[in-house]
């Protein structure tokens, strides 16, 4: 059998994992074993900070959506259950978009919510 070198594909992944590794700083960005643990690690926390970043949104919305309720006098909690007992089925994204853009909306929600909980309740 003939011998198989294999040197247009070894250069191509190396060009590939090197263009990855592009404006890291010294070795990380030159050699190609520094720059493959830098891209391979990267990835990793680029993977991790997309979970996290779902998390960290719907976190601050929570955050928002409390402090625009608690002016109201009502919870975070009682205003989403009442929210739930109401019918009302808008997500935390929006309820929190309202409470900073359009306070005089998320107040009729509010009172929405507030009735919703007392129906329950009674």
């Amino acid at each position: 059998m003939a011998r198989v070198k294999s040197g247009p594909a070894t250069r191509a992944r190396r060009k590939k994992i090197m263009k990855l590794a592009k404006g890291y700083r010294g070795a990380r960005s030159r050699q190609f074993k520094k720059a493959k643990e830098a891209v391979t690690n990267a990835g990793k926390d680029a993977y991790r900070g997309r979970k996290g970043r779902k998390r960290d949104f719907r976190s601050l919305w929570i955050v928002r959506i409390n402090a625009a309720v608690r002016a109201e006098g009502l919870s975070y909690g009682r205003f989403i259950d009442g929210l739930k007992k109401a019918g009302i089925e808008l997500d935390r994204k929006i309820l929190a978009g309202l409470a900073v853009e359009e306070p005089e909306t998320f107040k009729e929600i509010v009172n929405l919510s507030k009735l919703g909980a007392g129906s329950e309740a009674a």
